[in-house]
This record gives structure tokens, C-alpha cells and sequence, in this order.
């Protein structure tokens, strides 16, 4: 029986696909996308790992048959793992990546920064990625501190901002004002997200690369160099199909 304290809440693990964004865009990974968030972005492109109606297809999975499935996927050839949902900072990750460290894997986690960790200075990155006014939510700046702190300067840390419109991108701004020291990478939203039921619905491809061209002028034309702009390499090739 699986011991409900350590066992992790799984959506899907799927893979080796490429990363699709942000610092390790285009690097082969395995991901695991774990079930369950305390937020609800209105612009959600993961309702399936987000949404109670789908708790039916997640699974509680012990480290153990997790990393069974890490290690089917990959073929036993290490690589990186990435944690994703959802909100994967909810879930008890740490003996799994210390097993994956000993046999040579790494491991990259992206959260909103609202939940801290310990385990997150066993990462080998660390993406924080706060949710701009788009989303409907409210950024808890002490919390996303708090992240950084128990990362204790040993993963990489990045942010990454989701930038739908001018209030993102001065929030993307205020952001990295908090974090000079944090690389920055900022990509456009992806504003077709999927309803629950529908992630293989047409993707606005136009639309996005016009966001992103704007995204483009706008850091060039403030001189904010320090900031990287990136599309979503999966949505362009895939758009919302799940497990790519």
C-alpha cells in the first residue's frame, strides 16, 4: 500500500519530449506533471493536472513506482526531469530527486512561488514563475523570497513571466526589479487555452507571434536587456495536445 504522506499525486509522466520553454527550451526531458494547484490561472493551460473533475485520472504513485516510470521512459540513459502540474511544490519530491541524483539524472521544477520547500536546494533548477494581473491572481512576494531563500544560492534560479498585455509586462518589470540578480525570460501567453475535455482545440498561431513581435519591441525599445523573450516551442508544434 502506498504510503499516503510520501506519495506523489500524478497527472501524467510522459517523455523524452523536448522542453518547450523558458532556460531549458529545446533540451530532451522526461516530465512529470503532478495533479492538484492552489491557484486557478483564468488563462489555465493545464486544466487536466488543475480541474477536481479530473482527479479521476490522477494517481497517488510511490517514489518508488515513479521512478520506475522515469526510468522506462529515458531507457535508463540519465537526463532531465521536470516537475510541473499543477502546482508541483505540493508534492513531496524529495526522496525522488535524491534517487534520480544518484543515478546521474537532474531535475528542474517551475512553481508560482506560493508554496516553499526544503527540497528545493536539492533542485538542479528552480523556475519561479509568479502569475501576472492576467491571471486573476494575487502574487505573494514574501512567498516567492521564501523560494528563493530555501534554494540556499545551489540550483540555478530563473524567472519566467507569462506576458498577455501592457499590466504583465509592467508586472514582469516590478518583478525583476525584486530579483536583480535572477535571469529573466519572458514569453507570450498562450491566450486559446484549452477548455477541460478540449486540449486538442486549434491553437491561435497568429496571434501568439504577434504578442510575441510586441513582446520584442517592447524590451529592445526600453533597453531591458537583461531579459530573454521565448515562445512556447511545444504549442507551436503541438499546440495543447497533452503529453508532448
Amino acid at each position: 500500500m502506498t504510503n499516503t504522506h510520501s506519495a506523489i499525486r500524478v497527472s501524467e509522466i510522459f517523455g523524452p519530449t523536448i522542453q518547450g520553454e523558458g532556460v531549458l527550451i529545446g533540451l530532451p526531458t522526461v516530465f512529470i506533471r503532478t495533479g492538484g494547484c492552489d491557484y486557478r490561472c483564468s488563462w489555465c493551460d493545464s486544466l487536466h493536472a488543475v480541474d477536481k473533475q479530473f482527479r479521476h485520472e490522477w494517481e497517488m504513485m510511490s517514489c518508488e513506482a515513479v521512478w520506475q516510470n522515469v526510468l522506462a521512459l529515458s531507457g535508463g540513459r540519465p537526463l532531465m526531469v521536470s516537475l510541473s502540474g499543477g502546482n508541483p511544490a505540493i508534492q513531496p519530491f524529495g526522496a525522488l530527486i535524491k534517487r534520480g541524483h544518484d543515478e546521474g539524472y537532474q531535475f528542474a521544477l517551475e512553481t508560482q512561488g506560493s508554496v516553499v520547500k526544503e527540497w528545493f536546494a536539492e533542485l538542479d533548477v528552480l523556475i519561479l514563475s509568479p502569475k501576472p494581473p492576467s491571471s486573476q491572481m494575487t502574487t505573494n512576494w514574501a512567498a516567492i523570497e521564501a523560494c528563493f531563500q530555501a534554494a540556499q544560492d545551489k540550483p540555478q534560479v530563473v524567472l519566467k513571466l507569462v506576458v498577455f498585455d501592457e499590466n504583465d509586462y509592467a508586472f514582469a518589470k516590478q518583478a525583476a526589479a525584486r530579483f536583480p540578480r535572477l535571469p529573466v525570460y519572458l514569453q507570450p501567453g498562450n491566450h486559446t487555452p484549452p477548455r477541460p475535455g478540449d486540449e486538442d482545440a486549434s491553437v491561435d498561431v497568429d496571434g501568439i507571434m504577434k504578442r510575441m513581435e510586441w513582446l520584442v519591441d517592447s524590451v529592445t525599445h526600453d533597453r531591458w536587456f537583461e531579459a530573454r523573450v521565448l515562445p512556447q516551442l511545444h504549442v507551436l508544434l503541438w499546440g495543447n495536445k497533452r503529453g508532448v
